[in-house]
């Protein structure tokens, strides 16, 4: 017999464990000594600021970025291959601001409405990494 109680609608929004979960960051692998393309990206084009690793993850090599409730670890993987479908959903304040913004920047962007109560693009970093930008949309909300 399964205890496990059936799926909640997604609307349900109060949803709690008893260790109190949160995200502290999201990695993604670059190839090795591929930092300065990946600073390029994600400092200067989607304006995250660097943050120094502790001194014995440095040593790994790769870069960690945060910017507002976003943090990402950029890890070196020798055996690179980038996440095409397996991405970070990243929260935008002003989704048209950031996709104008990268339009600009040569950065190719790709609406999907096929989220319900979102609006929401996907863009392909520096490596090929799959990246997904999404806000709640104002007239149906999340």
């Amino acid at each position: 017999m399964n205890d496990r109680q059936q799926p909640l609608p997604y609307e349900t929004t109060a949803i709690t464990s008893a260790f109190g979960l949160g995200l502290h960051h999201v990695q993604l692998a670059l190839p090795p000594g591929e930092e300065d393309v990946c600073r390029r990206f994600y400092v200067d084009v989607l304006g995250m600021t660097e943050i120094q690793k502790p001194p014995v993850l440095a040593a790994r090599g790769g870069l960690w970025v945060r910017t507002d409730g976003l943090e990402i670890h950029l890890g070196v993987e020798e055996d690179f291959r980038p996440a095409r479908k397996a991405h970070p959903g990243i929260l935008v304040a002003d989704i048209d601001a950031l996709a104008e913004h990268l339009t600009g920047q040569g950065v190719k962007v790709t609406w999907d409405d096929n989220f319900p109560g979102h609006r929401r693009f996907y863009a392909i970093d520096c490596h090929e990494n799959r990246l997904e930008f999404l806000s709640p949309d104002e007239e149906t909300g999340p």
